[in-house]
């Protein structure tokens, strides 16, 4: 796990960031991957999106946009 982040409004909710290789497979890209518990357990997510590291200058420079 690159970073565990406290999710805001959840009791024990947690935002998970980490770097996955091959993540579907051999020769697959790596991908960030973004996961979201409400139960605090960062290992096992309810929700989660994988970016390609391609696409992630261009999602950060989105979100920073949102703030």
């Amino acid at each position: 796990m690159l970073k565990t982040i406290e999710l805001s409004g959840t009791k024990k909710g947690v935002i998970s960031i980490t770097k996955l290789e091959e993540p579907y497979g051999e020769d697959s890209e790596t991908v960030a991957s973004i996961g979201i518990s409400l139960t605090g357990k960062s290992d096992a997510p309810e929700w989660k999106v994988h970016i390609p590291l391609d696409n992630l200058d261009e999602v950060i420079e989105a979100l920073k946009a949102l703030k």
